[in-house]
């Protein structure tokens, strides 16, 4: 039997052996009372996370599904897609292959989206859609969301499209508060559920606009969403067992309390930093604008990442990130995010210590 080997890597997170066992409920038809009964008694706890009156949608899909879904339910005229690492930068490779309009908002890789310079783009009227994605995973910068999502009062007619996969529940998401128009996120991440379902919430202007269009899909439909989410249903089959999954850990983030699990991520989070701080190593993202979910390390040592990851998996049984695209065994990622506690990032750091000296 293989040993297993513990996941720090910024998703799939580890997920623990309770949730496990809450996903292996029998199965049922998903066009039953069951699971109408399943979505409706999640439905509350999800409003509250998103911050939100709005329906909160499940799409058995990773978010990348609901990312290209935002494009053609929401793009008529023109979107600017905000890029800043790998799957930002992306986002204006699906806009293209949908058909659609694009420009970059480009900056280098570990450097914020800045409102401002959004600002000076969509002043030129060219724009219907923005999408921007708040904690960029592989480089590990957060971008100031609330700053950003300020513009859309300047710009009621722009659809301001957010995505929080590698953010969302480790820093407080207010969908209502900030006026935005889609927040989509993935279960594989913080959630610390396997890959395989998305969850998003849509405003009304959006739920407008996608009435207009007429070629936006079928799977992908924010339409369709809506008028099954009005009966606690999914347009097409579910991934029940990760609803289930999903019910497991909406309980124990409500049993720890939301305020007391952002305040644990910032901790878990500061307790890496302090790690990379005392090893000699830099942030790759600048400060003020570091992800509280993982931490992007640059090799300003010139160590050999690939054997660092070794030893840490080979000794340890943890493996972390060594670095995403054009950026591997030039940076590592070490993700806190999750069910992680200060025992076990104190556990990780410790294996971190001995890799390292064993170098």
């Amino acid at each position: 039997m293989s040993t297993h080997v513990k996941l720090y890597i910024p998703g799939p997170v580890e997920v623990s052996p309770a949730t496990f066992a809450a996903m292996s409920q029998p199965m049922m038809g998903h066009r039953g009372k069951g699971f109408q009964d399943l979505y409706a008694e999640i439905q509350p706890q999800l409003q509250t996370l998103f911050g939100t009156k709005q329906q909160v949608f499940l799409s058995t899909s990773s978010a990348w599904g609901v990312m290209e879904g935002s494009i053609r339910n929401l793009v008529k005229k023109k979107v600017l897609n905000c890029c800043n690492g790998a799957f930002s930068d992306k986002w204006l490779d699906v806009s293209r292959r949908c058909g659609k309009e694009a420009e970059a908002y480009q900056v280098e890789w570990g450097q914020p989206i800045l409102a401002e310079e959004m600002d000076k783009r969509l002043a030129t009227g060219e724009f219907d859609a923005v999408t921007f994605i708040h904690n960029e995973t592989s480089t590990g910068v957060l971008s100031p969301l609330a700053e950003i999502a300020a513009l859309k009062k300047k710009y009621p007619d722009v659809m301001f499209i957010t995505d929080s996969v590698s953010g969302f529940t480790t820093v407080p998401v207010n969908f209502d508060e900030l006026g935005i128009d889609v927040l989509l996120t993935g279960s594989q991440k913080a959630f610390a559920l396997p890959p395989g379902l998305a969850l998003f919430a849509a405003s009304e202007a959006a739920m407008a606009r996608a009435a207009t269009i007429n070629d936006r899909g079928y799977y992908f439909d924010f339409l369709e969403f809506k008028s099954n989410g009005e009966k606690s249903m999914t347009p097409s089959t579910p991934c029940i067992s990760l609803i289930y999954g999903l019910r497991h850990q909406l309980q124990a983030m409500f049993a720890e309390g939301l305020e007391n699990r952002y305040a644990r991520h910032a901790r878990l989070n500061g307790m890496v930093h302090e790690w990379v701080r005392k090893n000699g190593f830099e942030f790759f993202a600048p400060e003020g604008y570091r992800s509280k979910s993982l931490t992007c390390v640059a090799n300003n040592r010139n160590i050999d990442v690939a054997a660092f990851i070794g030893l840490l998996k080979k000794n340890h049984s943890f493996i972390i990130d060594g670095g995403y695209g054009k950026l591997k065994g030039k940076t590592f990622r070490i993700s806190n995010m999750g069910d992680e506690t200060d025992e076990t990032i104190g556990t990780v750091i410790a294996a971190l210590d001995d890799s390292l000296a064993k170098l």
